[in-house]
């Protein structure tokens, strides 16, 4: 069995300091000041436990490869789309080609191109969601720019484009109180620990509802960790939220709106209320997130939150960009340390998918 590498976490662990601490102290960086004692003790831990800076990318002769990469987990929902749509137009404006790695949300995908970064050797890579391996995703941004497009709190030590991802599960909870809404159910993909970007929305919406006293008449529905598993299909996210909300309806739960995780979802509760004669608004409210092209149908008008996808992904390949240009502004050993961390303010674009609840109409 081949000897686990070791990685810059594991010397940040045993030395009892940050990752950060480890890489700029044995890449020699001298714009940080560490204490003698602090230099030591990272220096002959990361040689009693056999640690190997990676290598630097090799100069490029000829003709540089103006090359970005995409870690995208699906390409099935219309967000992942917006985001490649605000990446490439930027990426275009300055002459650089964009390539998609998509991952399914499967782990060997995602490592196995991981792996081939050192080697495909791009300009830089934007995660156009949370990596699953973030130390390694960590370690690989001291060599090539890495952005992170981010739906968590996690403290990464590499430039990210942000949401806090609570914050539109407050919105739509705040809009259906505001509505009188008072039995409710919230559907959603699988809540693993590993899309728990989806839990946190989640919670912002029950935080809402529990300020009200209202957290117990909140049902909250999500299909099998296994779906995650599957390769998914253009309309995975709509069939489950069709299916979800076909089992209220079979089990006759008193619901006056429905929340779903996303609009992709939220598209197939609406069907899926419609095909058991269930009128929206009237009967039934529905309310998504994303505002993607199809939330602003005329049929009916879905109402959801706004939290400016395309402009996310212009936000991240110029971050790239700039760092790009940094590169070449400064000798080996005198680059500055920097973070960069843009965070988008979400609000609620309201349509015709939501409305006062059929007995607060009657009164």
């Amino acid at each position: 069995m081949a000897k686990k590498k070791v990685t810059s976490m594991d010397v940040a662990r045993e030395a009892g300091v940050s990752q950060a601490t480890v890489s700029m102290i044995l890449n020699k960086k001298y714009n940080v000041t560490f204490s003698k004692e602090t230099i030591r003790q990272v220096e002959q831990t990361a040689e009693r436990l056999g640690y190997q800076l990676p290598r630097q990318r090799p100069k490029r002769s000829g003709r540089t490869r103006k090359l970005l990469v995409v870690f995208c987990p699906t390409l099935t929902n219309p967000y992942y789309v917006m985001l490649l749509q605000g990446i490439e137009s930027a990426a275009k404006e300055q002459g650089y080609g964009v390539f998609v790695c998509n991952t399914q949300r499967d782990l060997k995908i995602e490592e196995d191109y991981l792996r081939m970064m050192r080697e495909v050797s791009p300009m830089g890579i934007i995660y156009a969601c949370n990596p699953s391996f973030g130390a390694q995703v960590e370690e690989l941004s001291r060599e090539i720019p890495v952005v992170v497009i981010s739906n968590r709190e996690d403290e990464f030590e590499i430039d990210a484009v942000a949401i806090n991802n609570r914050k539109p599960g407050i919105l739509m909870a705040r809009h259906l109180l505001e509505l009188g809404h008072r039995d409710v159910a919230f559907v959603s993909p699988p809540l693993t620990l590993r899309q728990h970007q989806r839990q946190k929305r989640v919670e912002g919406f029950l935080m809402e509802f529990d300020k009200a006293g209202l957290k117990d008449r909140v049902l909250v529905r999500a299909t099998e960790a296994d779906r995650d598993t599957v390769i998914p299909s253009i309309d995975s996210e709509y069939r489950m939220g069709y299916e979800l909300t076909q089992q209220l309806m079979d089990e006759g739960m008193p619901v006056t709106a429905i929340a779903a995780l996303n609009d992709m979802v939220a598209f197939g509760v609406m069907d899926a209320l419609l095909e058991k004669k269930y009128r929206i608004p009237g009967d039934i409210s529905v309310v998504g997130c994303d505002n993607t092209l199809f939330s602003g149908f005329q049929t009916i008008g879905l109402t959801t939150v706004e939290h400016f996808v395309p402009q996310k992904g212009r936000d991240a390949c110029e971050i790239i960009l700039r760092k790009i240009r940094s590169q070449k502004s400064y000798s080996a050993g005198d680059k500055p340390t920097s973070i960069f961390h843009v965070e988008y303010e979400p609000r609620l674009i309201v349509r015709g998918s939501t409305g006062y609840p059929k007995m607060e109409k009657n009164k």
